[in-house]
């Protein structure tokens, strides 16, 4: 993925399903989540452990099908092990077409799934982070 692609996706995402997000202020699932905030980003925190809670101001859903639709999602961002993107991938599909882009974290890297959510029309981000793009890209 390119710099240009990348910023492109940056500066027109709003709202961000945040997978694998983390009540603990010390883990990096939730200061990414708490940074996309912070810049203007809509984020909604996804974590079956945490559902019905308030987050971030936000309510926690316990997986993407969960999230009502009135909520659109453009993108949905992964903590999660690389075992678990296929079935992300599964439920984004099914139940989030609208999302344009799957954002998979550091660490998270899964070609098979990757390549069936490209094959669905979606933009692919495998083993980086927005929040360090943002900074490198200076957005």
């Amino acid at each position: 993925m390119t710099d240009a692609e990348l910023r492109e996706i940056l500066t027109t995402t709003r709202t961000i399903a945040v997978l694998g997000f983390s009540a603990n202020p010390d883990r990096p699932a939730h200061g990414v989540a708490a940074f996309l905030q912070a810049r203007g980003y809509r984020v909604i925190p996804v974590n079956p452990g945490l559902a019905g809670q308030v987050a971030l101001g936000e309510t926690v859903y316990a997986d993407l099908a969960s999230i009502p639709q009135e909520i659109a999602i453009d993108m949905v961002d992964v903590f999660r092990a690389p075992e678990a993107v296929p079935g992300v991938v599964a439920q984004m599909l099914t139940h989030r077409p609208e999302a344009r882009v799957l954002w998979l974290q550091l660490g998270v890297i899964h070609p098979e799934a990757a390549a069936r959510a490209e094959a669905a029309g979606k933009l692919v981000v495998m083993d980086r982070c927005p929040k360090l793009e943002i900074a490198r890209l200076g957005l």
